[in-house]
Protein backbone atom coordinates (compact mmCIF):
# COMPACT_ATOMS: atom_id res chain seq x y z
CA UNK A 1 0.00 0.00 0.00
CA UNK A 2 1.44 3.25 -1.39
CA UNK A 3 1.48 6.41 1.46
CA UNK A 4 -1.46 7.83 -0.29
CA UNK A 5 -3.51 5.42 -0.43
CA UNK A 6 -3.22 4.86 3.49
CA UNK A 7 -4.12 8.78 3.66
CA UNK A 8 -7.04 8.28 1.75
CA UNK A 9 -8.07 4.94 3.35
CA UNK A 10 -7.94 7.02 6.51
CA UNK A 11 -9.89 10.69 5.38
CA UNK A 12 -12.44 8.02 4.09
CA UNK A 13 -13.91 7.65 7.42
CA UNK A 14 -14.15 11.43 8.46
CA UNK A 15 -18.00 11.47 7.74
CA UNK A 16 -18.38 9.38 10.00
CA UNK A 17 -17.76 12.35 12.42
CA UNK A 18 -17.15 12.26 16.16
CA UNK A 19 -19.06 10.47 18.76
CA UNK A 20 -17.98 10.01 22.46
CA UNK A 21 -17.81 6.32 24.14
CA UNK A 22 -15.03 3.98 24.08
CA UNK A 23 -16.43 0.53 23.28
CA UNK A 24 -15.73 0.67 19.66
CA UNK A 25 -12.22 1.79 20.79
CA UNK A 26 -11.63 -1.28 22.81
CA UNK A 27 -13.27 -3.37 20.54
CA UNK A 28 -10.90 -2.31 17.79
CA UNK A 29 -7.75 -2.50 19.97
CA UNK A 30 -9.01 -6.01 21.06
CA UNK A 31 -8.93 -7.23 17.71
CA UNK A 32 -5.34 -5.77 17.30
CA UNK A 33 -4.01 -7.02 20.01
CA UNK A 34 -4.43 -4.81 22.85
CA UNK A 35 -0.97 -2.10 21.69
CA UNK A 36 -2.13 -0.13 24.12
CA UNK A 37 -1.14 -1.82 27.13
CA UNK A 38 2.58 -2.62 25.71
CA UNK A 39 3.00 1.10 26.44
CA UNK A 40 3.92 3.61 29.33
CA UNK A 41 2.38 7.04 28.57
CA UNK A 42 1.80 10.86 30.31
CA UNK A 43 -1.73 11.84 29.15
CA UNK A 44 -2.28 14.97 28.73
CA UNK A 45 -5.93 17.05 28.51
CA UNK A 46 -7.07 20.56 28.92
CA UNK A 47 -9.02 23.60 26.53
CA UNK A 48 -5.48 25.36 25.37
CA UNK A 49 -1.58 24.99 26.25
CA UNK A 50 -2.17 20.98 25.91
CA UNK A 51 -0.28 20.17 22.27
CA UNK A 52 2.58 22.48 23.49
CA UNK A 53 3.06 20.59 27.08
CA UNK A 54 3.24 17.79 25.21
CA UNK A 55 5.84 18.96 22.66
CA UNK A 56 7.92 19.94 25.49
CA UNK A 57 7.53 17.14 27.21
CA UNK A 58 8.71 14.58 24.38
CA UNK A 59 11.46 17.33 23.46
CA UNK A 60 12.51 16.78 27.37
CA UNK A 61 12.31 12.93 27.49
CA UNK A 62 14.05 12.63 24.13
CA UNK A 63 16.86 14.60 25.69
CA UNK A 64 17.31 12.04 27.91
CA UNK A 65 17.58 9.34 25.81
CA UNK A 66 14.24 7.56 25.70
CA UNK A 67 12.71 6.66 23.14
CA UNK A 68 9.33 9.10 23.14
CA UNK A 69 6.31 8.57 21.33
CA UNK A 70 4.14 11.51 20.21
CA UNK A 71 0.35 11.61 19.69
CA UNK A 72 -0.78 15.00 19.01
CA UNK A 73 -4.50 16.40 17.95
CA UNK A 74 -4.99 18.17 15.31
CA UNK A 75 -2.38 18.73 12.53
CA UNK A 76 -1.34 21.63 10.86
CA UNK A 77 -0.09 20.92 7.27
CA UNK A 78 0.98 17.66 7.64
CA UNK A 79 -0.74 14.58 9.17
CA UNK A 80 1.89 12.76 10.17
CA UNK A 81 2.65 15.13 13.35
CA UNK A 82 0.32 13.48 14.77
CA UNK A 83 2.20 10.27 15.41
CA UNK A 84 5.93 10.70 15.94
CA UNK A 85 9.01 9.01 18.02
CA UNK A 86 11.34 11.19 19.31
CA UNK A 87 10.21 14.58 18.24
CA UNK A 88 9.94 12.87 14.31
CA UNK A 89 7.24 12.72 11.93
CA UNK A 90 6.75 8.61 11.65
CA UNK A 91 7.93 7.60 8.26
CA UNK A 92 5.47 7.33 5.33
CA UNK A 93 6.03 3.72 4.59
CA UNK A 94 5.60 2.86 8.23
CA UNK A 95 2.04 4.54 8.37
CA UNK A 96 1.03 2.64 5.12
CA UNK A 97 2.17 -0.75 6.64
CA UNK A 98 0.11 0.11 9.53
CA UNK A 99 -2.98 0.77 7.73
CA UNK A 100 -2.17 -2.04 5.13
CA UNK A 101 -2.12 -4.43 8.23
CA UNK A 102 -5.03 -2.63 10.43
CA UNK A 103 -7.08 -1.42 7.83
CA UNK A 104 -8.88 -4.79 7.00
CA UNK A 105 -10.10 -5.29 11.27
CA UNK A 106 -12.15 -2.18 10.90
CA UNK A 107 -13.65 -3.84 7.47
CA UNK A 108 -14.67 -6.64 9.42
CA UNK A 109 -16.23 -4.65 12.53
CA UNK A 110 -17.97 -2.73 9.95
CA UNK A 111 -19.40 -5.70 8.50
CA UNK A 112 -20.81 -6.36 11.84
CA UNK A 113 -22.21 -2.87 11.84
CA UNK A 114 -19.27 -1.36 14.34
CA UNK A 115 -18.67 1.55 12.26
CA UNK A 116 -14.89 2.80 13.64
CA UNK A 117 -14.53 7.38 13.39
CA UNK A 118 -11.64 8.74 11.75
CA UNK A 119 -10.46 9.74 15.09
CA UNK A 120 -10.93 6.23 16.88
CA UNK A 121 -8.74 4.73 14.38
CA UNK A 122 -5.70 7.37 14.17
CA UNK A 123 -5.64 6.81 17.79
CA UNK A 124 -5.45 2.84 17.10
CA UNK A 125 -2.78 3.71 14.23
CA UNK A 126 -0.88 5.66 17.06
CA UNK A 127 -0.46 2.97 19.91
CA UNK A 128 -0.02 0.61 17.16
CA UNK A 129 2.98 2.15 15.30
CA UNK A 130 3.76 3.14 18.67
CA UNK A 131 4.19 -0.91 20.32
CA UNK A 132 5.72 -1.73 16.94
CA UNK A 133 8.28 0.40 17.78
CA UNK A 134 9.02 -0.40 21.44
CA UNK A 135 8.66 3.05 22.69
CA UNK A 136 10.16 3.70 26.66
CA UNK A 137 7.00 5.98 26.79
CA UNK A 138 4.27 7.94 24.68
CA UNK A 139 2.93 11.35 25.25
CA UNK A 140 -0.84 11.31 24.88
CA UNK A 141 -2.57 14.16 23.76
CA UNK A 142 -6.35 14.03 23.60
CA UNK A 143 -8.36 14.94 21.23
CA UNK A 144 -11.58 16.37 22.99
CA UNK A 145 -12.41 16.48 26.50
CA UNK A 146 -10.83 13.31 28.41
CA UNK A 147 -13.59 11.14 30.22
CA UNK A 148 -14.70 9.80 27.11
CA UNK A 149 -12.02 10.51 24.78
CA UNK A 150 -10.74 7.68 22.71
CA UNK A 151 -7.50 8.00 24.35
CA UNK A 152 -8.84 7.02 27.50
CA UNK A 153 -8.56 3.19 26.66
CA UNK A 154 -4.94 3.02 28.20
CA UNK A 155 -4.06 1.65 32.32
CA UNK A 156 -3.05 4.20 34.69
CA UNK A 157 -0.24 6.35 32.85
CA UNK A 158 2.64 7.92 35.28
CA UNK A 159 0.60 11.04 35.27
CA UNK A 160 -2.33 12.99 33.69
CA UNK A 161 -1.96 16.28 32.96
CA UNK A 162 -4.05 19.11 33.13
CA UNK A 163 -3.89 22.21 31.20
CA UNK A 164 -5.82 25.24 31.34
CA UNK A 165 -9.32 24.61 30.82
CA UNK A 166 -11.91 27.26 29.02
CA UNK A 167 -15.26 27.27 27.03
CA UNK A 168 -14.75 25.15 24.04
CA UNK A 169 -16.73 22.28 22.72
CA UNK A 170 -19.87 23.13 25.00
CA UNK A 171 -22.50 21.24 22.39
CA UNK A 172 -20.46 18.39 23.41
CA UNK A 173 -18.50 18.83 27.26
CA UNK A 174 -20.81 20.64 28.55
CA UNK A 175 -22.02 24.85 28.89
CA UNK A 176 -19.65 25.25 32.58
CA UNK A 177 -16.49 25.47 33.19
CA UNK A 178 -17.18 22.64 36.20
CA UNK A 179 -18.70 20.69 33.41
CA UNK A 180 -15.45 20.54 30.80
CA UNK A 181 -13.47 20.45 33.74
CA UNK A 182 -14.96 17.01 34.82
CA UNK A 183 -15.04 15.84 31.25
CA UNK A 184 -11.20 16.75 31.32
CA UNK A 185 -10.27 15.19 34.42
CA UNK A 186 -12.04 12.22 33.44
CA UNK A 187 -7.95 10.90 32.30
CA UNK A 188 -7.12 11.34 36.31
CA UNK A 189 -6.45 7.29 37.25
CA UNK A 190 -5.76 5.96 40.59
CA UNK A 191 -2.52 4.41 40.53
CA UNK A 192 -0.72 7.36 38.88
CA UNK A 193 -0.15 11.27 39.78
CA UNK A 194 -1.68 14.14 38.35
CA UNK A 195 -0.39 17.45 37.64
CA UNK A 196 -2.52 20.62 36.58
CA UNK A 197 -1.56 24.31 35.11
CA UNK A 198 -3.31 27.58 37.16
CA UNK A 199 -6.69 27.41 36.31
CA UNK A 200 -9.53 29.51 37.73
CA UNK A 201 -11.60 28.65 40.73
CA UNK A 202 -14.29 26.43 39.81
CA UNK A 203 -11.48 24.46 37.24
CA UNK A 204 -9.81 23.64 39.96
CA UNK A 205 -12.29 22.94 42.46
CA UNK A 206 -12.81 20.19 39.94
CA UNK A 207 -9.11 18.79 39.36
CA UNK A 208 -8.53 18.94 43.65
CA UNK A 209 -11.80 17.22 43.87
CA UNK A 210 -10.97 14.79 41.10
CA UNK A 211 -7.48 13.96 42.73
CA UNK A 212 -8.85 13.41 45.95
CA UNK A 213 -11.11 11.20 45.09
CA UNK A 214 -8.95 9.13 42.72
CA UNK A 215 -6.20 9.11 45.79
CA UNK A 216 -3.41 10.31 43.82
CA UNK A 217 -0.96 12.85 44.47
CA UNK A 218 -1.78 16.59 42.70
CA UNK A 219 1.12 18.58 41.56
CA UNK A 220 0.25 22.22 40.38
CA UNK A 221 2.37 24.50 38.02
CA UNK A 222 2.59 27.28 41.14
CA UNK A 223 4.64 24.44 43.11
CA UNK A 224 7.61 24.83 40.78
CA UNK A 225 9.92 28.66 41.93
CA UNK A 226 9.48 30.90 38.99
CA UNK A 227 11.38 33.82 38.06
CA UNK A 228 11.02 35.35 34.54
CA UNK A 229 13.79 37.20 32.93
CA UNK A 230 13.10 37.68 29.63
CA UNK A 231 9.78 37.68 27.60
CA UNK A 232 10.27 38.04 23.48
CA UNK A 233 9.61 37.23 20.36
CA UNK A 234 12.01 35.20 19.84
CA UNK A 235 11.11 33.11 23.35
CA UNK A 236 11.40 33.37 27.17
CA UNK A 237 13.70 33.27 29.68
CA UNK A 238 13.33 32.08 33.12
CA UNK A 239 14.54 29.73 36.11
CA UNK A 240 11.86 27.52 37.20
CA UNK A 241 12.62 24.70 40.25
CA UNK A 242 16.07 26.30 40.51
CA UNK A 243 17.06 25.80 36.59
CA UNK A 244 17.77 28.50 34.21
CA UNK A 245 15.65 27.86 31.40
CA UNK A 246 15.18 29.04 27.46
CA UNK A 247 12.37 28.40 25.44
CA UNK A 248 11.64 29.48 21.47
CA UNK A 249 7.90 29.22 22.30
CA UNK A 250 6.96 32.75 22.36
CA UNK A 251 4.39 34.60 24.81
CA UNK A 252 4.02 34.56 28.24
CA UNK A 253 1.73 31.47 28.56
CA UNK A 254 4.14 29.39 27.00
CA UNK A 255 6.02 29.98 29.90
CA UNK A 256 3.67 28.55 32.23
CA UNK A 257 2.93 25.68 30.07
CA UNK A 258 6.75 24.82 30.08
CA UNK A 259 6.37 25.14 34.25
CA UNK A 260 3.34 23.01 33.97
CA UNK A 261 5.74 20.16 32.17
CA UNK A 262 8.69 21.03 34.45
CA UNK A 263 6.13 20.28 37.48
CA UNK A 264 5.63 16.28 35.98
CA UNK A 265 9.53 15.82 35.29
CA UNK A 266 10.92 16.80 38.51
CA UNK A 267 7.99 14.82 39.87
CA UNK A 268 8.82 11.89 38.08
CA UNK A 269 12.69 12.51 38.92
CA UNK A 270 11.87 13.17 42.30
CA UNK A 271 10.28 9.29 43.00
CA UNK A 272 12.65 7.66 40.67
CA UNK A 273 9.89 6.88 38.06
CA UNK A 274 12.17 8.71 35.05
CA UNK A 275 15.75 9.73 35.23
CA UNK A 276 16.53 12.66 33.42
CA UNK A 277 19.37 15.28 34.03
CA UNK A 278 19.07 19.06 34.34
CA UNK A 279 21.04 19.14 31.00
CA UNK A 280 18.49 16.85 29.39
CA UNK A 281 15.88 19.13 31.03
CA UNK A 282 17.12 22.47 29.47
CA UNK A 283 18.14 20.98 26.11
CA UNK A 284 14.57 19.37 25.82
CA UNK A 285 12.71 22.76 26.46
CA UNK A 286 14.68 24.75 24.06
CA UNK A 287 14.42 22.23 21.30
CA UNK A 288 10.83 22.17 21.86
CA UNK A 289 8.87 23.86 18.69
CA UNK A 290 4.68 23.53 18.08
CA UNK A 291 3.86 25.30 14.96
CA UNK A 292 1.14 28.09 14.33
CA UNK A 293 1.60 29.25 18.53
CA UNK A 294 3.04 32.65 17.95
CA UNK A 295 4.95 31.46 14.81
CA UNK A 296 7.29 34.15 13.44
CA UNK A 297 7.04 33.74 10.07
CA UNK A 298 8.59 36.98 9.12
CA UNK A 299 10.48 39.23 11.00
CA UNK A 300 10.64 42.13 8.35
CA UNK A 301 7.46 43.14 8.54
CA UNK A 302 7.10 41.18 12.16
CA UNK A 303 4.46 38.41 10.69
CA UNK A 304 2.51 35.83 13.64
CA UNK A 305 0.64 33.19 13.07
CA UNK A 306 -1.59 32.05 16.16
CA UNK A 307 -4.15 29.12 15.99
CA UNK A 308 -6.26 30.47 18.63
CA UNK A 309 -9.86 29.96 18.30
CA UNK A 310 -11.57 30.14 21.76
CA UNK A 311 -12.13 32.48 24.47
CA UNK A 312 -9.08 31.16 26.55
CA UNK A 313 -6.98 31.38 23.42
CA UNK A 314 -7.71 34.58 22.14
CA UNK A 315 -7.00 36.17 25.48
CA UNK A 316 -3.75 34.68 25.53
CA UNK A 317 -2.77 36.04 22.11
CA UNK A 318 -4.15 39.20 22.89
CA UNK A 319 -1.75 39.46 26.09
CA UNK A 320 0.96 38.05 24.40
CA UNK A 321 0.86 40.54 21.45
CA UNK A 322 0.18 43.07 23.78
CA UNK A 323 3.88 42.51 25.82
CA UNK A 324 5.78 41.61 22.78
CA UNK A 325 4.76 44.69 20.72
CA UNK A 326 3.88 47.29 22.54
CA UNK A 327 2.94 50.64 20.71
CA UNK A 328 3.11 48.58 17.24
CA UNK A 329 0.76 49.36 14.81
CA UNK A 330 -1.03 45.99 14.25
CA UNK A 331 -3.11 44.66 11.75
CA UNK A 332 -5.03 41.40 11.55
CA UNK A 333 -5.98 38.29 9.14
CA UNK A 334 -8.67 36.10 10.48
CA UNK A 335 -10.92 33.35 9.89
CA UNK A 336 -12.66 31.34 12.58
CA UNK A 337 -15.10 28.80 12.10
CA UNK A 338 -18.80 29.10 13.03
CA UNK A 339 -19.25 27.09 15.51
CA UNK A 340 -16.76 28.71 17.57
CA UNK A 341 -17.16 31.80 20.22
CA UNK A 342 -16.73 33.97 17.57
CA UNK A 343 -18.70 36.65 19.44
CA UNK A 344 -16.21 36.87 22.87
CA UNK A 345 -13.32 36.44 19.97
CA UNK A 346 -13.89 39.39 18.41
CA UNK A 347 -14.75 40.84 21.68
CA UNK A 348 -11.24 40.33 23.33
CA UNK A 349 -9.84 41.50 20.25
CA UNK A 350 -11.69 44.97 19.68
CA UNK A 351 -9.70 48.17 19.73
CA UNK A 352 -6.64 45.91 18.98
CA UNK A 353 -6.08 46.16 15.36
CA UNK A 354 -5.53 49.30 12.89
CA UNK A 355 -7.17 46.95 9.93
CA UNK A 356 -8.86 43.32 10.51
CA UNK A 357 -8.79 41.60 6.84
CA UNK A 358 -11.64 38.21 7.15
CA UNK A 359 -10.90 35.08 5.14
CA UNK A 360 -12.88 32.52 4.51
CA UNK A 361 -11.47 28.79 6.03
CA UNK A 362 -10.40 25.73 4.47
CA UNK A 363 -13.91 23.59 6.06
CA UNK A 364 -16.98 23.29 5.68
CA UNK A 365 -17.74 24.62 8.86
CA UNK A 366 -16.29 28.07 8.31
CA UNK A 367 -17.89 31.41 9.21
CA UNK A 368 -17.84 33.40 5.83
CA UNK A 369 -15.45 36.50 5.41
CA UNK A 370 -18.34 38.76 5.10
CA UNK A 371 -20.47 37.93 8.34
CA UNK A 372 -16.64 37.86 10.37
CA UNK A 373 -16.18 41.68 9.23
CA UNK A 374 -19.70 42.58 10.13
CA UNK A 375 -19.38 41.88 13.89
CA UNK A 376 -15.52 43.55 13.83
CA UNK A 377 -17.47 46.40 12.15
CA UNK A 378 -20.59 46.54 14.58
CA UNK A 379 -18.33 47.09 17.28
CA UNK A 380 -16.33 49.99 15.69
CA UNK A 381 -13.71 47.99 14.24
CA UNK A 382 -12.10 48.85 10.70
CA UNK A 383 -12.58 45.48 9.02
CA UNK A 384 -12.18 44.04 4.94
CA UNK A 385 -13.43 40.78 3.71
CA UNK A 386 -10.81 39.35 1.37
CA UNK A 387 -12.10 36.08 -0.79
CA UNK A 388 -8.41 34.54 -0.36
CA UNK A 389 -5.59 33.92 2.49
CA UNK A 390 -3.19 35.35 0.07
CA UNK A 391 -5.28 37.97 -0.68
CA UNK A 392 -5.44 38.87 3.08
CA UNK A 393 -1.80 38.62 3.96
CA UNK A 394 -0.61 40.81 0.67
CA UNK A 395 -2.78 43.42 2.03
CA UNK A 396 -1.50 43.33 5.72
CA UNK A 397 1.78 43.24 5.41
CA UNK A 398 1.73 45.87 2.63
CA UNK A 399 -0.42 47.69 5.84
CA UNK A 400 2.08 46.79 7.92
CA UNK A 401 5.51 47.82 5.68
CA UNK A 402 3.72 51.31 5.27
CA UNK A 403 3.08 51.76 8.83
CA UNK A 404 5.86 50.33 10.27
CA UNK A 405 3.97 47.62 12.24
CA UNK A 406 3.25 43.77 12.60
CA UNK A 407 0.43 41.32 11.11
CA UNK A 408 -0.75 38.84 13.40
CA UNK A 409 -2.89 35.93 11.74
CA UNK A 410 -5.45 33.94 14.18
CA UNK A 411 -8.46 32.20 14.77
CA UNK A 412 -8.46 28.67 13.53
CA UNK A 413 -5.48 25.95 13.27
CA UNK A 414 -7.27 25.00 10.05
CA UNK A 415 -6.49 28.71 8.61
CA UNK A 416 -2.67 28.18 9.95
CA UNK A 417 -2.65 25.00 7.88
CA UNK A 418 -3.24 26.94 4.90
CA UNK A 419 -1.15 29.91 5.45
CA UNK A 420 2.06 27.80 6.16
CA UNK A 421 1.31 25.56 2.88
CA UNK A 422 1.34 29.02 1.15
CA UNK A 423 3.27 30.78 3.51
CA UNK A 424 6.46 29.86 0.87
CA UNK A 425 5.26 31.78 -1.78
CA UNK A 426 4.29 34.91 -0.64
CA UNK A 427 6.60 35.22 2.70
CA UNK A 428 8.12 38.45 3.84
CA UNK A 429 11.46 38.06 4.83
Amino acid sequence: MTYELALEKIHSLLTFGSRPGLDRMRELLRRLGNPQDKLRYIHVAGTNGKGSVCVMLSSVLTAAGYKTGLFLSPYITDFRERIQINNQMIEKDALAQAVEATFPVLEELRGEGIVITEFEYVNALQFYLHAQAQCDIVVLETGMGGLLDCTNVIQPPLGAVITTIGLDHTAVLGETIEEIAAQKCGIIKNGSAAFTSRQCAAAMAVVEETAARMNVPLVKSEDVPLSVEAVAIGGSRFTAGGLECHIRLAGRHQIENARTALAAILYFRAHKLLSVSDEAILDGLEAAQNPARLQLLSENPVVLLDGAHNPNGVAALQSAVAELLPETPLFCVMGMLADKDVASATQLLKGMFRRIYTVPVDNPRTLSAADLAAQFTAMGASADACDTVREAVEKATAAAEQENGAVIICGSLYLAGEVLRESGEWRVE
